[in-house]
């Protein structure tokens, strides 16, 4: 019989709060509004917490838990998979964090010309006291264009490319392109992965009709948020990569929650 060397207690009294996988790359399925599912592919951590009567974690459960749970992942069958790796692992918490890219296609505002568009996306699960907590975070690129510069100027304004972070809670399944919608309809203009001039003429001229702080941007996505009773928590992010400074602009919002 082999020695069991990770069940031996530990060197030291102490407990660790995360121990696990990180970076493990592996095929998902996630819902999609308008094909119902796409496949892509996410880059995976998972972590238990571990007792100092363990002395480490059985690293390849965690693989074998995963292998078992493919398809489609949720905020519906997160909390079966982290139960099941609290029990294999003898733990009292469990961790999962899962990125991926998600494509959407979309028209040309003017042509029609389509093409698909990436965004970020990641679900951030944690399951404690038999209770789940799950957090979705999307990523969308957007223009901003600056309101001083439209202002001070005579014939232009800068404008740039931004990335917005909205993190969210909810009661119920929240579409991911319904968080692109509303971070898209926020910002000076979206983004297109194809245009054509006509649609080049289009997207300037929309985000210079509505120009927009990073402040101004937060705030906007935020209200729409708050007004969300199905949204119980959220955290809204604006960076915008600059085009005439040499560092980014960033605003930050968080529902606080009443203690």
């Amino acid at each position: 019989m082999m020695r069991d060397v990770q069940s031996e207690p530990a060197n030291h009294r102490v407990e660790v709060d995360k121990v696990g996988v990180k970076d493990v790359k592996y095929p998902i399925v996630v819902l999609d509004k308008a094909k119902k599912e796409q496949h892509t592919i996410a880059d995976i951590n998972m972590y238990v917490n571990l007792p100092h009567r363990f002395r480490g974690a059985h690293m390849s459960r965690f693989i074998e838990i995963l292998n078992k749970h493919r398809g489609r992942m949720s905020m519906h069958n997160m909390e079966g998979l982290l139960c099941e790796i609290e029990k294999t692992l003898a733990a009292d918490s469990a961790h999962l964090e899962m990125s991926f890219a998600y494509f959407i296609e979309k028209a040309a505002p003017i042509s029609g010309a389509k093409s698909l568009t990436e965004y970020v996306c990641k679900f951030i699960a944690a399951h404690k006291k038999g209770k789940l907590d799950f957090i979705l975070e999307v990523n969308v690129p957007v223009t901003s264009l600056c309101p001083c510069s439209k202002e001070i100027s005579e014939q232009s304004a800068h404008n740039q490319r931004s990335l917005v972070t909205v993190q969210l809670k909810s009661t119920e399944f929240v579409w991911i392109e319904d968080v692109i919608a509303l971070v898209e309809n926020s910002a000076s203009c979206e983004l297109y992965s194809l245009l054509k001039r006509e649609d080049e003429k289009y997207v300037t001229e929309k985000a210079y009709a509505r120009p927009m702080f990073a402040e101004d941007v937060v705030r906007e996505i935020a209200q729409k948020l708050e007004a969300d009773d199905n949204v119980t928590w959220y955290t809204v992010a604006s960076e915008n990569y600059e085009s005439i400074h040499n560092h980014n602009a960033y605003a930050y919002i968080e529902k606080k929650i009443p203690r």
